[in-house]
């Protein structure tokens, strides 16, 4: 299996390397009021996938946070509940006549 995933990325990176031997050509990128960006394409692409991709990880950091908030409650409330609950046991065993030692 080490051997396949090996292959594989090794794979990826031939194709990306290709495309970016192929896509070397220079862009502008125009923004508003006059400002331009000149690159070649594919930093042009590489810039544009990591913000994407970063900004995709920070939407997702709330939902992440919650999450983990609410298991640890949920974790806290199952030890809570697996706690022996000494009153209880008390009361049990004076109705039946036995004393906790």
């Amino acid at each position: 299996m080490r051997y396949i995933s090996w292959l594989f990325q090794m794979f990826v990176f031939i194709v990306l390397l290709g495309f970016a031997l192929k896509n070397g050509q220079p862009v502008t990128l125009h923004y508003f009021f006059g400002y331009e960006w000149n690159s070649s394409l594919v930093i042009a692409l590489l810039v544009f996938f990591t913000l994407g991709a970063g900004l995709g990880i920070l939407a997702t950091l709330g939902i992440w946070f919650r999450q983990r908030r609410e298991i640890a409650q949920l974790k806290r409330e199952i030890a809570e509940c697996k706690k022996p609950n000494l009153e209880s046991a008390a009361q049990h065993n004076l109705k039946n006549g036995s004393s906790i030692r």
